[in-house]
């Protein structure tokens, strides 16, 4: 039986369910779910590794609240201080200069101080040769710059000699943490800060089957690995009961798209395979559940058990297209792109178009997924208002929205207003969305971040490319993970970017950790091995080490870590559709349990240290093999000290004396440590 949603929904029909927090969202640029397998959605070839831009970032900065505090006065009035927020809410003003040479006739200040510094600045003032701006800052947290002279001319700042790579062999100066008394506030609004998030993806099919009377059939010409097979609401409801995702240290569940999608199998461009909707990326109606994971009143029923177990529920929403026997598509055919481009050919993405620009927006996945014109007003109204009548019937508290790039801005923007204007304002809640650019280039994926007109963050591929050659495929130096870190820290300012190892567009990560990595690529697909020679599970312990390392790297900096669900067994895979096996909750091996115990302890390690999930990093040491670094925050420093080499290895640089570390609880002391083979130690006074 399927659950009408009307798209219009008054706050009321939600009773209890909007009194809780609301948040989030995420998009996807080229899931293989939606683009199936051959229909050219992910080529690696076009993704430029670690390609940031050392200027571009950002969409446009909000106000800063500024407002100078009451400093009291006669009868008895007192002087209620700064006003009180974390301090990462907290901004500070200073003073940057510049002795000019005497040849310029403008300078600008751009930076990662707000977002959108990198694309718009702010002037300089030249007096007596001297060129000065204030600006505001955020408090406690390193600012990349750079001075722009004559509109055109990008340098570091030649009389500051703390510099960071920019990525292209040069440098931006790096102004080191601010602290000020007052201070002014910048604050999202609710009770939970969305930096303290850890966030688990539930491939809702693939996870727990707890109905099975909902499971309906399949198409007898779709293979196993593309058929439903079974998992749903009630599944999920099961484990949140369990403790589960409480026992992870998970806080906030990404679910799979909740809609209606189409019952129709579709064959993937250039292939002979064919698909079910079973990854939620076909839409039908969207305004009904989708049946085969349960009822509109089993949605609310997850909602409300989620909340209880103190748990965030987001989910996917796909607004770039529907399925053609959608009935927003049959009764609307002037919402939708043509199929057709300017040479008298189809418009499939990477075929008769690009995926990128301009064709990017009007392409279709393939030939039964007609793409959204959102310049046309009614279809973008019709759109936005079935995504806020979503989040008003469910109580849900966050969106991943997907293929961003491939829509127009403005429906972005609409949403992110609408939220503000009706939902937040309604729950007092900030509501996260999140979204996905499967691209390396940071200039692309920075332009939709901005928490008060689009998104909250995106889901940072240029680091996770670099996690993946550094630490699991041992390759090249620790330095370049390094400076990766410090470029997105430059690139995404603010912004609550989602740190991740692996996902549903990517093969299982643990394979990239193997001996011999099964892939030499970090952007690889893994699709030739999607539907045959599929590998197997790892043996011995080494590979699970290794992916244990980089889930310690994610778990204790700054980010929203994510883990895809298996993932903290090493769940294996390959490309689409062999990534998204059904989950396993028996049998592990040994190296499996190690993975998911070390998993496990990470998630109570960061909900206990503040510094872990907000604070200031710093780098201490560096080596081919090694990385140690502090992060310091809320009153704490922890440090962190990883080793990817198959040898015990000294790592330096810690201050003296004793530590504990929080993962055996021995006791260490500095300023060198011993770090086990394929191993990491946090460490606290």
């Amino acid at each position: 039986m399927r659950t009408s949603l009307s798209p219009l929904t008054a706050l009321a029909l939600v009773g209890g369910l909007l009194g809780m927090s609301l948040a989030a969202a995420c998009n996807d640029d080229t899931l293989l779910d939606r683009y199936p397998p051959g229909t050219g959605a992910f080529d690696p070839g076009t993704i430029p590794p670690g390609s940031g831009s050392g200027s571009g970032y950002g969409a446009g900065g909000p106000g800063t609240g500024a407002g100078e505090p009451g400093t009291g006065g006669g009868g008895g009035i007192i002087d209620p201080g700064p006003p009180q927020c974390d301090d990462e809410f907290k901004r500070c003003t200073h003073e940057f200069t510049y002795q000019g040479t005497g040849n310029e006739t403008s300078v600008e200040v751009r930076g990662s101080y707000t977002p959108g510094g990198w694309d718009v600045g702010v002037p300089m003032t030249n007096q007596g040769g001297v060129w000065t701006a204030t600006v505001t800052v955020p408090y406690e947290q390193q600012v990349q710059y750079k001075l722009v002279i004559d509109g055109s001319n990008w340098i570091a700042d030649p009389d500051n000699p703390e510099q960071v790579s920019d990525g292209f062999g040069g440098y931006n100066s790096l102004l080191l943490p601010v602290t000020c008394d007052p201070w002014t506030c910048q604050e999202l609004p609710g009770t939970f800060n969305w930096r303290d998030a850890v966030l688990y993806f539930v491939f809702v099919d693939r996870f727990l089957d707890g109905n099975p009377a909902n499971n309906g059939s399949n198409p007898s010409n779709v293979q196993d690995a593309a058929r439903y097979q079974g998992g749903d609401w009630a599944g999920v409801r099961q484990k949140i009961a369990d403790g589960y995702f409480t026992e992870l240290g998970v806080n906030v569940l990404w679910l799979t798209v909740p809609m209606d999608n189409t019952e129709l199998a579709g064959q993937g461009n250039s292939e002979p395979y064919f698909y079910t909707a079973y990854h939620g990326y076909w839409p039908k109606d969207l305004t009904k559940t989708e049946e085969r994971f349960g009822t509109l009143q089993e949605f609310q029923q997850l909602v409300e058990e989620a909340h209880a177990a103190g748990l965030k529920v987001i989910v996917d929403y796909a607004m770039n297209h529907v399925h053609s026997s959608s009935p927003v598509y049959q009764q609307n055919p002037g919402w939708f792109w043509a199929n057709a481009n300017d040479n008298g050919g189809n418009c499939i993405c990477g075929d008769g178009c690009s995926w990128d620009g301009d064709p990017g927006k009007k392409c279709w996945f393939t030939s039964y997924l007609p793409d959204f014109n959102f310049t046309v007003q009614a279809a973008r109204d019709w759109s936005v208002e079935n995504a806020v009548g979503w989040i008003q019937q469910t109580g849900i508290d966050g969106y991943r929205l997907d293929a961003v790039k491939h829509i127009e801005d403005q429906w972005i923007l609409d949403l992110r207003a609408r939220v503000t204007s009706e939902i937040e304002s309604a729950t007092g809640e900030h509501f996260y969305m999140v979204g996905e650019t499967f691209t390396g280039d940071r200039g692309v994926i920075g332009h939709y971040v901005d928490s008060y007109s689009m998104l909250d963050g995106q889901f940072d591929f240029p680091l996770r490319a670099s996690i993946v050659r550094t630490i699991l495929m041992r390759q090249g130096s620790m330095n370049e993970l390094v400076n990766e870190m410090n470029i997105s820290d430059g690139a995404f300012s603010n912004g609550i970017m989602s740190t991740f190892i692996g996902n549903h567009d990517v093969p299982r990560s643990i394979h990239f950790a193997q001996d011999t990595p099964l892939w030499n690529d970090n952007w690889a697909g893994g699709r030739e091995r999607g539907w045959e020679n599929q590998p197997g599970l790892p043996g011995g312990l080494s590979a699970f080490e290794r992916l244990a390392n980089g889930f310690t790297l994610i778990y204790t900096t700054k980010g929203v870590p994510l883990m895809y669900y298996g993932d903290e067994v090493g769940l294996a895979g390959a490309g689409d559709p062999d990534n998204r096996r059904f989950m396993q909750w028996s049998g592990y091996s040994a190296g499996q349990t190690k993975l998911l115990n070390h998993v496990k302890k990470l998630g109570s390690i960061r909900a206990a240290h503040p510094a872990l999930r907000r604070g200031t990093r710093q780098t201490l040491t560096v080596t081919a093999d090694t990385l140690a670094y502090a992060m310091t925050g809320g009153g704490e420093t922890v440090y962190v000290a990883i080793n990817r080499s198959d040898a015990a290895t000294q790592v330096g640089g810690l201050p003296s004396g004793a530590f504990t570390d929080l993962l055996t609880s021995a006791t260490v002391n500095g300023p060198s440590v011993s770090v086990p083979a394929r191993s990491a130690l946090i460490l606290a006074p």
